[in-house]
């Protein structure tokens, strides 16, 4: 088994027994694909919503409607079905208290409702969540059946 880690702005994907995971989630989503049939997970770690609103963007992983169209096209080069996988997410938090209902502040809970826009999208079913409050995550996505472990600092871990 080998663990597999996902940077910022990155996605991977890997077969059983195989770990994906990314540290530091705060603003940003951490997208868990996984096809159970074929034991093929993908993680993306996501920072912003939308691609569109950047010019000359170099990086589709960057981005929620970009990176998960390029972490399924992954996980079919790997013998994935998109017909078979399911989603997880995590991450979206609001890690600085400002005052102000300025859109621009909302960075994790757009990432999140990005996030869930784009799977549905493509027509993959969210199964499980874990988004916003005001603390930083970690992920682990195991290969083997799917489960997405998430560690907080003072939070209990728990699997989704």
């Amino acid at each position: 088994m080998a663990v597999i880690i996902v940077g910022m702005a990155d996605l991977k994907a890997a077969k059983s027994p195989d770990v994906l995971k990314t540290l530091g989630l705060g603003s940003c989503i951490g997208i868990a694909l996984y096809d159970p049939v074929t034991k093929v997970a993908g993680l993306a770690h996501i920072m912003l919503p939308d691609s569109k609103a950047i010019t000359n963007n170099q990086n589709d992983a960057k981005f929620a409607d970009t990176g998960v169209i390029k972490l399924i096209a992954e996980m079919e080069r790997m013998g994935a079905r998109k017909i078979n996988m399911r989603a997880k997410i995590a991450g979206g938090a609001q890690m600085f208290a400002f005052n102000a209902t300025n859109d621009s502040l909302r960075v994790g809970d757009r990432n999140a409702e990005a996030s869930k826009k784009i799977l549905q999208k493509v027509g993959i079913k969210l199964v499980a969540e874990e988004t916003g409050a005001n603390f930083g995550r970690t992920v682990e996505l195991y290969a083997e059946d799917g489960n997405f472990l998430i560690k907080a600092i003072g939070q209990p871990t728990r699997t989704l």
